[in-house]
């Protein structure tokens, strides 16, 4: 098949067929009236990329995916190299999702924080006494309450 059929069939555009050709990822060759010609196993190759790509790997971290498919695998993902870019993307994974828990509660502890202090404004609430201390339980207490379980605030008793 010719490039635009492949492109077409792929999802993408002759530009990036071109484009991973230059980077040695699509093999280049050429019919006898100097047009490049694919086959199915090139077709797979690419749905292999793009699937990973979609997975967020980058294009090079994709090459020993590619080069399995080459050597006659079933799957790009059989060969030991193919493995271990697997395991580098999960440790990869791992320290993203343990840096987003981390902020995650920061910024939870921030709208604990900023509640209690927005709630204190409101006409009849008394003013906090102290700077406050967020744990990563959304509970806030004033520093002189850390550690006391007293609540920050006392509600004012109801009058008509």
């Amino acid at each position: 098949m010719r490039i635009g059929e492949l492109a077409e069939r792929a999802g993408t555009t002759t530009r990036t067929l071109r484009y991973y050709e230059s980077r040695g990822l699509l093999p280049a060759r050429r019919a006898e009236n100097g047009y490049r010609s694919y086959d199915e196993g090139d077709l797979r190759l690419l749905q292999q990329i793009r699937t990973l790509q979609d997975f967020g790997f980058d294009l090079e971290e994709t090459r020993p995916f590619v080069d399995c498919l080459r050597a006659g695998h079933p799957a790009g993902d059989s060969c030991p190299a193919s493995l271990a870019v697997y395991r580098r993307k999960l440790d990869e994974l791992d320290a993203l999702i343990g840096q987003l828990a981390s902020v995650r509660a920061e910024v939870g502890a921030q709208l604990a924080r900023a509640e209690l202090e927005a709630s204190a404004d409101l006409p009849g609430g008394p003013a906090p006494r102290r700077p406050l201390t967020c744990t990563l339980s959304r509970k806030c207490v004033s520093d002189s309450q850390v550690g006391s379980g007293q609540p920050l605030f006392a509600r004012p008793a109801w009058s008509p």
